[in-house]
């Protein structure tokens, strides 16, 4: 090769081997290569004035630095670069801070839930606003699934302390915890326990309906008059269902009907019938219950026609409902508070009728209180107010008979009617295979299609699969929520971590792509919503015993020692 040729050559190698390391650094440039010898070589050129052509000496490039470094061994490569700092503002500030603003597509409708997993938006949404305001939604109610103590009720509970600032009731009807009576009480609203010697309800009282009759009076009073006996009659015939195992014959609800009617008509006002008065009217037997029963004077055809309800009458009242059932209402539902909770916490996990009873009987109550408020808006006599109400651990519930699964059923498909959004929270879709019969499970399979909102917090791959096929969920989706249902890690260092899926929950609506979140609590929420208050450490329990004593002591001292518990002496 002639030495002009090798000039050539070298000429090229330099310039390779330069742009390599300004655009790749040090580490792209071959073995054995002398960074020092090109800029020497490329000095000369511009002192002969081969490069420039002015013989001037020109300006030195400078090594170019990738902004995460160079790559290659001992280059210093950054991964990743720090996000930037995230503000949040109104579009009103935001366009004259930056006027480029667009938006990220999450609702922004309803209560403020958490923030989208991967934009980091903020995601709001509720039934009731979704469907009124929105749009979203043809149906105002929610069906939340996830695996237990992922914060399915703390969510619901945000819903209620957002939806009370906007002016709608929430109604705990059968708070099974309880999870929602101290949110409740600081809003402000009435918390109405039911249990063996802590509370009853007397299922013949009309209640808020039967003062809203009264209240408004004429042809609509006497509408809702009617409303009343026959909410009056199937909460009672509820009662004998559960003792009995099996619904009432057609000719025993006649005659239920028949002596409802005779003590209405017969009782004091203000004054409602107990259980013990239909006792004693079916005993008498006015002409107006025998006629229902065909005995044509004959008092032993009679006997045997009631005979039967005379005695499912006896098992309610001597057997394990009659504490419950048997007296008065204890504390009735407030038509104007903020917020109720009927808790029937204190009633066992194995006393199914009990709770069974209770639920039908709250739920009883709770909806006769929302049709009156809804007659007495429509009479121009009160403002107009809706609804929402929970019903939490809802498998319970469900097996413990059957007339819960026909009221939720007849809920789910009249609530745009009532004024009434709600949210139903069970752990997973097999809640519904329990349960006895055919005809109930596929009324419960229901519940979430007609959902106008389905919620999912961590659930294992297989219960998701059938879920997909219910509510149409995506593969990504399928998968993201399956590895939210994984256990917490094995801590090294004893402290205590939190599961991946705690707090992180998917919205889908429709066909829809989902909505992942992430709900961050407030310190005030995390104190109102605890569901792990029986696992307190006994170093705990113990502080917190000693400061009840020491504020009974220090109130004992300004009122005397009668303000001591029986067992303390002075």
């Amino acid at each position: 090769m002639s030495r002009r040729g090798e000039e050539r050559k070298a000429e090229r190698w330099d310039r390779l081997s330069e742009e390599a390391a300004w655009g790749a650094g040090p580490g792209a440039l071959p073995t054995g290569f002398d960074l020092a010898a090109v800029g020497e070589r490329a000095a000369k050129k511009d002192r002969s004035g081969k490069k420039g052509g002015s013989g001037e000496q020109s300006r030195p490039k400078e090594l170019y630095v990738p902004p995460r470094g160079w790559y290659g061994p001992g280059g210093g490569r950054v991964g990743y670069m720090d996000p930037p700092t995230m503000w949040r503002a109104t579009t009103v500030q935001a366009c004259g801070m930056w006027p480029f603003t667009a938006g990220s597509g999450s609702p922004m409708t309803g209560v403020p839930l958490g923030q989208h997993m991967f934009t980091g938006a903020t995601v709001c949404g509720d039934p009731l606003s979704w469907f009124t305001r929105a749009r979203y939604i043809s149906n105002p109610s929610l069906f939340m699934l996830g695996m237990p103590g992922l914060g399915k009720s703390t969510l619901i509970n945000r819903m209620l302390i957002g939806l009370s600032a906007t002016g709608v009731v929430p109604l705990v009807l059968g708070d099974l915890k309880p999870d929602y009576a101290d949110t409740v009480r600081a809003l402000g609203g009435q918390v109405i326990t039911i249990g063996r010697g802590r509370g009853g309800i007397n299922v013949l009282d009309p209640g808020a309906m039967g003062a809203a009759a009264a209240k408004i009076g004429g042809e609509a009073g006497e509408v809702l008059k009617a409303e009343t006996h026959g909410r009056v009659l199937n909460m009672v015939a509820a009662l004998v269902t559960i003792v009995r195992g099996r619904p009432m014959d057609d000719h025993e609800q006649s005659v239920l009907s028949a002596i409802l009617h005779h003590l209405r008509e017969r009782t004091v006002p203000g004054r409602p019938a107990l259980l013990t008065d239909l006792l004693r009217v079916l005993t008498e037997g006015p002409d107006r219950v025998r006629a229902v029963t065909l005995d044509r004077g004959d008092d032993t055809r009679y006997r045997d026609a009631v005979d039967p309800l005379h005695r499912s009458l006896l098992g309610i009242l001597d057997g394990p409902l009659g504490d419950t059932f048997a007296s008065e209402t204890s504390t009735r539902i407030d038509p104007d508070a903020p917020a109720v909770c009927i808790d029937i916490s204190g009633i066992g996990e194995a006393d199914t009728q009990l709770t069974a009873a209770a639920m039908l009987a709250a739920w009883s109550e709770g909806l006769g209180t929302v049709a009156a408020s809804h007659a007495l808006a429509d009479a121009g006599l009160a403002p107009r107010r809706w609804f929402f109400t929970v019903l939490d651990e809802l498998w319970r519930p469900l097996r413990a008979a059957s007339g819960i699964v026909d009221r939720i059923d007849a809920l789910t498909r009249l609530n745009r009617s009532l004024g009434l959004g709600d949210a139903k929270i069970t752990h997973t879709l097999k809640d519904a295979e329990a349960l006895g019969t055919d005809s109930d499970r596929a009324k419960a399979r229901g519940f979430v299609e007609r959902a106008g909102m389905v919620v999912c917090a961590g659930l294992p791959k297989a219960e998701m699969e059938d879920l997909g096929k219910v509510v149409g969920l995506s593969r990504r989706e399928i998968e993201l929520v399956s590895s939210w249902s994984s256990p917490p890690g094995w801590g090294v260092t004893g402290e205590h971590e939190e599961p991946p899926g705690r707090g992180r929950f998917l919205i889908k609506v429709g066909g829809r792509p989902g909505i992942p979140i992430k709900v961050a609590i407030t310190d005030a929420e995390r104190e109102l919503h605890n569901t792990n208050t029986r696992w307190i450490p006994n170093e705990t329990a113990v502080e917190q015993s000693v400061m009840r004593a020491a504020a009974q002591v220090a109130r004992a001292a300004q009122e005397g020692p009668q303000a001591l518990p029986g067992r303390w002496t002075t």
